[in-house]
Order: structure tokens, then C-alpha cells, then sequence
């Protein structure tokens, strides 16, 4: 007789009062071999039975080792709720016992077993590489005709399958919200007896003790712990159940040496970009020597056409049989990319994910998505391109940050795509830590505009006195005489209308409109500037990127305040000379002060351009002739 015992349980096995734990193997069924059993006598919350699970040291080698194992392991996970100060339900005459042991099958239990067997493969195909909720999981087959629609049944039927394929290897089962592993500095408190609060963290976004709220729960029902940092998307709870679909370990082909030149000159790009696009190939295509993922960095001006530099990685990764991603953290970017990357990659099928998206549970060999859309996968794509990685909200947001580096499969490719990385990212690549390239021209070949700093009196003193400097006055007469479209940054909303006041009565003959994050016709504003409907835009940093006007000025008004750091200035920046036709638009930084900020974005600016210079990459005077 074989006996082994693992520690586990799905929330329907709750609902019926058994915690099963068993180890089904194919072989075993196909032989008829005999397989003991051994189940908890109550139900007991996920979060304890995937804590007994994790704990489970497999030793014991008869039944009676097997029952003591299993109750000193559940009541030492019923302990940590006794610290925590919770109410604690368990029951003193729960044990072990041996729920069944069968031998032989009866007549139609091979085709039944075989039955399953398919319907946990098909599942666990479904959710390669996904991280989902019980909920979702079940939405997702339903999708595929894989599952009965949602609702109790519907999980009671899906739930064997999702069972064997996890003992199988298939699939990962966990809680949501679990105890996380202990520091190893602290496990000396724990061989001297000590027992510490377990730390809790949610398995879907990474969030930590701090992120989360205990609630009285109608699934266990106690006071049951939830991540509130990702409740938008779904509650992800300490007595929910996660599903892991485990990552494909299919070898993908190896392209030959020349592939990176050759890859890299079937799409039109300029000199710059094929040469950061070469780097990049070379070291996507490279043999990984660890499994973890590896990251790239593309150091690009605003305006050096990162999404075209990023179709070469893709192609190549399709030819390798693997699955590319691009994330944005703005759902207008991954809009705007959705038929861009359709018209470039037509036979390729392409999965475009966001809030509401109809496409939601479709796998493709491409996908588009929003940052936030992937805290419902890990392990799933061979390539994962992040773009705007300084951008609001991905900036600064470790959550995020966490999703983004989850999604990646072991031995993948991570690259990053910026025009103004966070210092920590400079860092690391100036020090030779994170491999990068730098593309330190636009399209058109010409210079980066550099910014000139004039000082005037802060805004709010401005409008108090109700008249504008003369100098400011004098730089956006010459902008308007030129044909220029202007965009004028303020810091604060409230100065965005007072501003626009005075500006109208100063130039009556052009329209003049503002917008901010609070302006419901945002939008409509934004088609009316690119068509020059309107010819000067008072706005917030809500535009400065994503926003490109061929013939454009740049004034920026408060450049000295705590608002405006070195990455958005030169994002402000970049919205000038964008077009070939006009390559040398104006920036100006107005400011009471000259800020280490300043210094920093026009440093780097004309950083860009000696590289471009020194490299050959600027247009010469005979090719403009």
C-alpha cells in the first residue's frame, strides 16, 4: 500500500466539512493501485490548510505519523490567530481520519478518470500563466466552454478538474492573502521556541501587513483578512482561493547570430533606432545563465519612436514561438498602440486588456494592457515590454512595479522603455548593472530643443497683480507670430482659469482655453488644439506626454516648484520640435528661482545631443541642403 498525505483544500471542500488531503497520480489510476486518504474531521479556514500545506514535511511513512503530523500542524496555524487576538473556532474533539481506501475501480471508473484527466489538461491550458480569483477562474472557462455558468454548481463541477490538475503539477492553488515566509535572520526566535506574529501578504499584488482589513466574513466565517491596495480588482481575501497556471517550459527556437542585423533592417528605421534595436536583439537573443528574468532598458528622447524600435523584439519573439506583452499605466496609450500594433503584426492574433475590455479572457500572442491588468497573470509572457516606466501611476508605485515583474517567465526578457528613467535606473545602467542603450535623437535627426530659463515672479503673484511680465508677454507674441500652437504648464489647477482670463484680454485675436484633470471636455479641448482650433493651452501636467502637436512651443510657467522634477520638465519639453517640419521648437523655463531641477533637465537634454553629435546620428547641413 502506498500512503502519502499533502495538506490542502478548495473552498467547496470547506462548505462540506472535509479538508481532503490526498496525492491522485495517473499511473495509480491506470493501475488500480490502492490510495489512502487522510482527511481533517472539520472544516478549517484556506489561509491554515495552505499554511499545513506549505509546513507538510512528508516524513511519516505510516498512518499513525501522518494523523500526528496533521494535528499539530493545524493547531499551530489555529495559534497564529490566537496572537493575532482573534476568535478562534476550533473545535477540540477535530482529528485526522482516513476518509477512504479504495481498491480496484468500478465498472466505467477508468473512463471517468480519464474524463477528469482531460478536463484538468484543458483547464490548465486556459490558465497558463494567469493569477486569478476562484471567481475569475471560472469566468475565464466559462468563456471557453470549459465551465457551466457561474454560481455554486458551476464551481462544484470545476473544482475536481482544478483539484487534479494541481496535483498533477498543472496548476498552483493557494490562498489570496497568506502568511508571508519568515525572514531567515528571525528563524533563530523560532528554533529557540519562539512562535511570531505571522506577517500577511497578499499573493495577487504584493501588498504587505499594512495593506490589510479584517472584516467578519460570510465564506469562513471569522474575521477574515483582505488586501484593500487591489480591491478594484476583486476582493482578494485570506479565505479566497488564487489559482496559479503554471508557466509553458516548451524550449523555443534559437535564432542564428545574424539574426539581430537581419530582424532589425526589415523595418524602416533610422540609423539610431537600428542600432538600439540591433543592442537590444542581441541581448534578447542571447543564452540566459539564471532563470530569473533579465531586464533591458531603452534610454530614448521623447519623441525617438519607442513603439517602432520595440516591433523588431516582438517579431523576433513570434518567430521563437513565444508570447510578447506591452504595458502602458495610462489606457489611452494602450488604446492608441491597439491598431498600431494590429496594421504591423496582421497575422499575429492580439488580446488588448484594460478596464471593460470585451477581451478579457483571451490569450493571444501579443497583448496590450494596462499595468493594473496584470496582476491577473504571472509567469505568462516570454517578452514583457514596459513602457513609461516614470509615468503616473506605475512610477513610484511598488505594487505595480511587483505585477509588472511577476508577469515575466523564467529566463524572459524584462525591457523597459523611457525617455527620463528613475534615478535608480540611471544608476544601475551608468554602473554597468543594468544592460541599456541610449537613442539620443528623434526620427527627423535633429537636435532636442534646449530650454532657456528667464526669470519672472511666481504665478500667484502674477494674477494678485493682474498683468504678466513683459518678457513672458514678448515669448509668446513671437510663438503666435511664427504660427506656433503653445502650450503653457502651470503647477496648481485653480491658476489654470484665472490665467486664461488674463491671457485672453493680453491676446483677444486667438483662442485661448485651459484644461486640467477636473475638466470634464479634456478631451474635446485636446482634438481642438491639434487642429488649431485653439492656439494656446493653459493645462496641468495631465499633458505632458502622450500629446504630440507637429508645430509646437513649450512655456512653462512655475518651473522652480516641488511639482515639477527633472523627469517633468523634459517631458514638458518634449512636446517640442516633434515634427520634421519644425524640428527646433521653443521651450522656456519661467521661474523666480534656477532649481537643481532645471539644471538636471537641461543637463540632460544637451547630454542627448553630444552623444547624437558624437555618433554621427544628427543631420548634416548637406543632407538637409
Amino acid at each position: 500500500m502506498r500512503r502519502r498525505a499533502r495538506a490542502g483544500e478548495t473552498e467547496e471542500a470547506a462548505k462540506n466539512g472535509k479538508a481532503v488531503k490526498a496525492d491522485l497520480k495517473e499511473e495509480a489510476i491506470r493501475r488500480r493501485e490502492v490510495v489512502a486518504v487522510i482527511a481533517w474531521s472539520v472544516p478549517i479556514p484556506l489561509g491554515h490548510a495552505v499554511q499545513v500545506a506549505e509546513r507538510w514535511s512528508g516524513k511519516a511513512r505510516d498512518e499513525h505519523g501522518v494523523r500526528e503530523e496533521m494535528a499539530r500542524l493545524v493547531r499551530e496555524a489555529w495559534a497564529s490567530d490566537v496572537r493575532l487576538g482573534l476568535p478562534v473556532q476550533e473545535r477540540e474533539d477535530a482529528h485526522a481520519v482516513k476518509v477512504v481506501a479504495t481498491e480496484g475501480m468500478a465498472s466505467g471508473g477508468v473512463a471517468d478518470a480519464k474524463a477528469l484527466a482531460a478536463r484538468a489538461c484543458r483547464a490548465a491550458s486556459l490558465l497558463q500563466g494567469r493569477a486569478l480569483l476562484s471567481s475569475e477562474a471560472l469566468a475565464l472557462l466559462g468563456a471557453a466552454g470549459a465551465a457551466e455558468p457561474a454560481g455554486a454548481a458551476a464551481w462544484s463541477a470545476a473544482a475536481p478538474a482544478l483539484q487534479l490538475a494541481a496535483l498533477l503539477g498543472l496548476l498552483r492553488l493557494g490562498a489570496a492573502v497568506a502568511p508571508q515566509p519568515q525572514p531567515r535572520l528571525l528563524r533563530w526566535r523560532a528554533a529557540l521556541g519562539a512562535r511570531p506574529r505571522p506577517r500577511l501578504r497578499c499573493q495577487r499584488c504584493g501588498s504587505g501587513t499594512a495593506r490589510m482589513r479584517r472584516t467578519a466574513c460570510a465564506g469562513c466565517g471569522r474575521a477574515c483578512a483582505y488586501c484593500e491596495a487591489c480591491l478594484t480588482m476583486g476582493r482578494s481575501r485570506e479565505c479566497g482561493l488564487l489559482i496559479f497556471g503554471t508557466p509553458s517550459l516548451q524550449a523555443r527556437a534559437t535564432p542564428a547570430p545574424s539574426a539581430a542585423s537581419a530582424l532589425s533592417a526589415t523595418w524602416a528605421l533610422s540609423p539610431a533606432q537600428a542600432e538600439a534595436t540591433a543592442a537590444a536583439l542581441r541581448f534578447m537573443l542571447a543564452p540566459a545563465h539564471h532563470p530569473a528574468p533579465r531586464r533591458f532598458l531603452f534610454w530614448a528622447v521623447t519623441g525617438a519612436g519607442k513603439t517602432e524600435m520595440i516591433y523588431p523584439l516582438i517579431e523576433a519573439e513570434l518567430q521563437r514561438g513565444g508570447r510578447a506583452l506591452i504595458a502602458t499605466p495610462r489606457r489611452d496609450v494602450v488604446l492608441e498602440l491597439d491598431p498600431r500594433i494590429r496594421k504591423a503584426f496582421r497575422n499575429a492574433s492580439v488580446v488588448t486588456l484594460y478596464g471593460g475590455s470585451d477581451q478579457r479572457w483571451e490569450q493571444g500572442e501579443i497583448t496590450i494592457a494596462t499595468t493594473h491588468q496584470l496582476f491577473r497573470f504571472q509567469y505568462g509572457f516570454d517578452l514583457v515590454i514596459i513602457d513609461e516606466i516614470d509615468a503616473f501611476p506605475y512610477h513610484n508605485d511598488p505594487m505595480l512595479q511587483y505585477a509588472a515583474e511577476k508577469v515575466c517567465k523564467p529566463g524572459g526578457v524584462n525591457v523597459l522603455l523611457s525617455a527620463t528613467p528613475p534615478a535608480e535606473l540611471r544608476s544601475a545602467a551608468r554602473s554597468g548593472c543594468l544592460s541599456h542603450v541610449r537613442v539620443p535623437v528623434r526620427f527627423h535627426r535633429h537636435p532636442l530643443p534646449i530650454p532657456k530659463q528667464i526669470s519672472v515672479p511666481p504665478v500667484h503673484k502674477l494674477l494678485k497683480q493682474r498683468s504678466l511680465p513683459r518678457k513672458l508677454v514678448q515669448s509668446l507674441q513671437r510663438s503666435i507670430t511664427r504660427g506656433a500652437q503653445l502650450f503653457l504648464f502651470v503647477q496648481q489647477i485653480r491658476e489654470v482659469e484665472p490665467l486664461v482670463q488674463q491671457l485672453r484680454s493680453i491676446f483677444p485675436d486667438i483662442s485661448i482655453e485651459g484644461t486640467s484633470s477636473k475638466d470634464g471636455d479634456r478631451a474635446e479641448k485636446v482634438l481642438r488644439f491639434r487642429d488649431r482650433t485653439i492656439r494656446l493651452l493653459v493645462t496641468t501636467t495631465i499633458l505632458e506626454r502622450g500629446v504630440t502637436i507637429p508645430k509646437s512651443d513649450v512655456f512653462i510657467l512655475d518651473a522652480d516648484g516641488k511639482l515639477f522634477d527633472d523627469a517633468s520638465l523634459i517631458q514638458m519639453a518634449g512636446r517640442a520640435g516633434r515634427s520634421s517640419d519644425d524640428p527646433a521648437g521653443r521651450v522656456y523655463f519661467f521661474a523666480p528661482s534656477r532649481t537643481r531641477s532645471q539644471q538636471s533637465a537641461i543637463r540632460q537634454i544637451r547630454m542627448m545631443n553630444r552623444i547624437a553629435k558624437r555618433k554621427g546620428f544628427l543631420i548634416t547641413h548637406k543632407e538637409k541642403g
